[in-house]
C-alpha cells in the first residue's frame, strides 16, 4: 500500500510541478479510513492536498508568499463522502431504482449490472429496454424480474445504444482484458497540453493577505459531482467560479453542496442570445472546465480549441467518464459505474468475504478526479503564466480508477469504524436553505480556505463577473 507522501508525490508529478514544493505539505492520518479494502483515506487526503499545494504554487507566482498546506486523512475521507443536510434533513444521493441486480443467462462473473436512474430520462430509457411502464412507479422488485430475461454484458451493450446508464460487473482481470481498459491503462492520469498560442494573462494583484485564486475567473460547465468538487476546490481558494446551466437540463440535489462559493446563472448555448453572453465571459474567463461527453460540446461550436480561438490564454479543463480513446470514449458514465464496470465492485466484496458485489463506501473516483480538476487547471495557470499559450487538461474518472488501484490494499481495511462528521462540519444559509455541510479538509497557514459565497439554485445571477 503506497504511503499517503508517494500518492501525493504520483499526483505532483503528473501536473509537472516541482518537486520541492512537496516539503510544505503535512498529511496527518492512517489508513484504514473508512470500510474499504482499497486506499481510498489516501486518495481523498493526497488529492486534496495535490489541488491545495498547487493552488498556493500560483499564489507564489503571483506575490512570492509561500504557504504550507495540511490535511488530515479522516477530515479528507469525510469530505468525499457528500455528508449534508439541508433544513435538518439528510437527501439521499439516489433514485430508488438506482443500484446493483442480478441477471439471468451465465455470465459468471458479469451476471450483475449497475442502472444509474438519478435522472427521469436515463430511467425511462433502461424502463423502455426492460419494457416496463415509464415514470416513478415501478418498483425494484418489477426491475429485478425483468432482469431475469437478461444476460448481464448484453444489457449493458443494449443499454449504451439506446442512451441509458448501465454497467456490468466484471474482474479486475475481465477489464484489464477489455479494449476500454487497456486503453484506459494506456492514458496519462493527468494530460497537459498547449492547444495555441497567447501571450501570458494579465492577473489581477494579490495581496498577502488573500487566498491565492483570488480574482481569477473559472467558468463552471459541470454536473453531478466530479467537476462541481473540482470546481468547488477551486473556489475554495479564492477563484470566482461562475456555475453556467443549461436551464432545460435536470440536476441532483447535491448541487446545493457543490455550489458553495460560487456564482449560478442560465445560459442555453442552442440560443443565439445566450451564445453572445456566454461568449462575453467566456472571453475574460481564466479556465473553463466542462464535464459533457467527449465532442458533445464541440457541436455547439466549444469543443477545446474552438474556446481557446475565443478565448486565447484560457486554460480549458475537460472531464471524461472512460477518457477520449478507445471504443467507450464517447459513452455515458458515473462513479458508480466505473466501479462496476472496471472491477472495484467485484474486489471489494471478494475482500469483504462474502455477499453481494460491494460499492466503495464514497464516490472516490468522483471526488478524486475533482481534485485532479483543480491541480490540472492550477498546473496549467501556471504554464501560461511561465510560456504562454493556451492550455488543455484531460481528467477520467476511468483512470483516477487505475491510479486509486495502483495504490495498493489495505489489509484491514473493512476494521474501520464509522467516523463522526461532526467535528469538520460548517452551518450557512444558502438558497436551498439551511446547509450543513463539510468544511474544506485543506488547511493552508497564511489564507485559510472557504466559501464566501453561499449556494444559489441555478439561474440566481446574472451570466456576467462579479
Amino acid at each position: 500500500m503506497s504511503a499517503p507522501i508517494a500518492a501525493l508525490s504520483q499526483l505532483w508529478q503528473a501536473a509537472g510541478l516541482p518537486h520541492e514544493a512537496l516539503q510544505r505539505v503535512t498529511l496527518r492520518g492512517a489508513e484504514p479510513a473508512l470500510p474499504s479494502s482499497f486506499a481510498v483515506g489516501t486518495a481523498a487526503q493526497a488529492g486534496i492536498a495535490a489541488a491545495a499545494l498547487a493552488a498556493t504554487e500560483v499564489g507564489r507566482l503571483r506575490n512570492g508568499v509561500l504557504q504550507q498546506v495540511a490535511v488530515e486523512m479522516c477530515h479528507a475521507a469525510l469530505e468525499c463522502c457528500t455528508h449534508y443536510r439541508l433544513d435538518g434533513r439528510v437527501p439521499s444521493i439516489w433514485d430508488k431504482l438506482s443500484g446493483l441486480y442480478p441477471c439471468g443467462g451465465d455470465d459468471g462473473a458479469a451476471g450483475w449490472v449497475r442502472i444509474h436512474t438519478n435522472f427521469a430520462h436515463h430511467r425511462d430509457a433502461a424502463l423502455r429496454l426492460l419494457a416496463l411502464p415509464v415514470g416513478d412507479s415501478v418498483t425494484k422488485a418489477e426491475v429485478q424480474q425483468a432482469l431475469r430475461g437478461w444476460r448481464a454484458l448484453d444489457f449493458e451493450q443494449a443499454a449504451a445504444d439506446v442512451g441509458a446508464v448501465v454497467a456490468a460487473l466484471r474482474s479486475f482481470d475481465a477489464w484489464d482484458a477489455h479494449p476500454q481498459g487497456q486503453a484506459v491503462a494506456a492514458m496519462p492520469l493527468l494530460r497537459i497540453e498547449r492547444i495555441g498560442d497567447a501571450t501570458p494573462r494579465r492577473w489581477p494583484a494579490l495581496a498577502s493577505t488573500e487566498r491565492p485564486l483570488t480574482g481569477l475567473r473559472v467558468l463552471d460547465l459541470t454536473r453531478i459531482l466530479a467537476g462541481p468538487v473540482g470546481t468547488r476546490a477551486l473556489a475554495a481558494h479564492g477563484a470566482d467560479v461562475l456555475l453556467v446551466n443549461a436551464p432545460q437540463l435536470p440536476n441532483i440535489e447535491a448541487i446545493a453542496e457543490t455550489s458553495r462559493g460560487k456564482l449560478s446563472a442560465h445560459a442555453d448555448l442552442r440560443s443565439a442570445s445566450d451564445r453572445s453572453a456566454f461568449d462575453a465571459v467566456l472571453r475574460d474567463a481564466h479556465v473553463l472546465v466542462q464535464g459533457y461527453r467527449p465532442g458533445s460540446l464541440r457541436g455547439l461550436g466549444y469543443g477545446a480549441n474552438q474556446i481557446a480561438a475565443k478565448s486565447p490564454g484560457i486554460v480549458v479543463v475537460s472531464l471524461s467518464a472512460y477518457g477520449d480513446s478507445g471504443p467507450w470514449a464517447a459513452r455515458r458514465g458515473f462513479d458508480s459505474l466505473l466501479q462496476t464496470a472496471s472491477g472495484f465492485n467485484h474486489a471489494e466484496a471478494t475482500a469483504f468475504g462474502s455477499g453481494p458485489p460491494r460499492a466503495l463506501p464514497m464516490q472516490i473516483l468522483d471526488h478524486g478526479s475533482g481534485h485532479l480538476i483543480a491541480l490540472g487547471a492550477a498546473a496549467a495557470l501556471q504554464r501560461q503564466q511561465l510560456e504562454g499559450g493556451s492550455w488543455h487538461v484531460q481528467v477520467s474518472l476511468a483512470r483516477t480508477g487505475q491510479w486509486l488501484r495502483g495504490l495498493g490494499r489495505v489489509p484491514d481495511g473493512f476494521s474501520a469504524v464509522a467516523a463522526d462528521f461532526a467535528p469538520y462540519l460548517e452551518t450557512m444559509q444558502s438558497g436551498f436553505g439551511e446547509l450543513v455541510a463539510l468544511r474544506h479538509a485543506a488547511q493552508l497557514s497564511r489564507t485559510p480556505a472557504a466559501w464566501t459565497r453561499p449556494s444559489m439554485p441555478p439561474g440566481s445571477h446574472p451570466l456576467a463577473w462579479p
